[in-house]
């Protein structure tokens, strides 16, 4: 016999194919804006640079008193973004025309002050495509820069960040840990980064035209967009991965005007949420001493503190805020249903008088596919 030889080792096991991610659906991305061509311009530039596969950028141009905004499309981005003008004062009026004027699966919007990652849009629209439940998708909104104690404050007071966990909401499983679900809609995401499935979206109506900034109400219209898409029993997801950049207002009379325009989206919001869908007044009653304890929470007054945490832990109640401050939010929200009120009869007037004007100017451009 010869020598001893060891069997061949047996040759490993190809390794599984890893799954197929699915590919991020159609999307059209609208970005509404007023007179801030400078700004504009700078968003517009990152979107383009997105690796999403299938999308198109609409620009809404509301309620314009120059031409700057038609001018820059027109000259800079011809043939890569469509451009809108809606004439009617109001950010939820100007998404709604978005809205009508879109294409695709999803729907997402972000704002004219932010610059995109150049994954957010991959990132913010596949979540549609492996969830046939989802209606809405938010994404993580970080400070571009921090160069005014106005903007640090606002960051330090939780900024527009949600947290760098991703999160699902589902209205058939309401989460433990969120006792007001799901009127406190603004823990949910902010306007400046979320999507929605279109069909959902459309389903409900909208956005209510009387809510949002340029209206009399102050804001409100991305939170009462949520809680409609999760009241009609969609999930909404919160995608930190989905990433934009804000430029904070630099003044601290810009945070004095947010201060009271938070305030106020969030009870017109609510208004409007019972104007139009009475049948949750039950389940808003059933919360609503926890929810004014709520409010009292983040507007409350607190003093510098001996070791001020560092900015960026956000929501952090150790965090300063001023007492002037918590009397404009909490004056906002006394004001919240009446402004409200007064953009719905606004609504209205311009609803009659619209049919008198020339129509909306329209510029289509064609799909961006990589």
């Amino acid at each position: 016999k010869g020598p001893y030889e060891p069997p061949a080792p047996e040759a490993p096991a190809p390794e599984p194919p890893a799954p197929a991610l699915a590919a991020p659906p159609r999307t059209t991305v609208v970005v509404a804006t007023r007179e801030r061509a400078g700004q504009l311009a700078r968003a517009l530039d990152s979107l383009l640079a997105q690796d999403h596969p299938d999308f198109r950028v609409l620009v809404v141009d509301n309620a314009p008193v120059t031409t700057a905004t038609h001018d820059l499309v027109e000259s800079r981005y011809a043939g890569r973004v469509d451009y809108v003008q809606e004439r009617c004062p109001g950010l939820a009026v100007a998404h709604n025309s978005g809205v009508a004027a879109a294409d695709g699966t999803v729907i997402a919007f972000t704002d004219d002050d932010v610059i995109a990652d150049p994954h957010w849009l991959t990132a913010l629209t596949t979540p549609f495509a492996a969830d046939p439940g989802l209606g809405c998708v938010t994404g993580l909104i970080l400070p571009a820069r921090l160069t005014t104690s106005a903007q640090i404050l606002l960051e330090s007071h939780g900024g527009f960040a949600k947290g760098f966990e991703p999160r699902l909401y589902d209205p058939a499983s309401p989460p433990a840990d969120e006792p007001l679900f799901p009127f406190t809609a603004g823990s949910f995401g902010s306007g400046a980064n979320m999507a929605f499935r279109a069909e959902a979206l459309r389903a409900v109506g909208g956005f209510d035209p009387a809510t949002g900034t340029g209206t009399p109400a102050k804001g409100g219209d991305d939170l009462y967009a949520f809680v409609r898409i999760l009241a009609a029993g969609h999930r909404l997801r919160y995608a930190p991965e989905a990433l934009v950049w804000h430029h904070h207002r630099e003044t601290w009379q810009d945070l004095r005007n947010q201060a009271y325009g938070y305030g106020a989206g969030l009870t017109a919001y609510l208004t409007a949420i019972l104007v139009r869908r009475p049948a949750l007044l039950p389940a808003l009653l059933a919360k609503l001493p926890r929810g004014l304890a709520h409010a009292r929470a983040i507007t409350a007054h607190r003093p510098d503190p001996a070791g001020e945490p560092a900015p960026g832990t956000h929501g952090a109640r150790a965090h300063p805020w001023p007492r002037d401050l918590s009397r404009l939010e909490r004056r906002g929200m006394l004001y919240g249903p009446l402004g409200y009120l007064k953009a719905r009869v606004r609504v209205r007037r311009q609803a009659r008088g619209e049919a008198l004007g020339e129509p909306r100017i329209r510029r289509r451009a064609v799909w961006r596919r990589s």
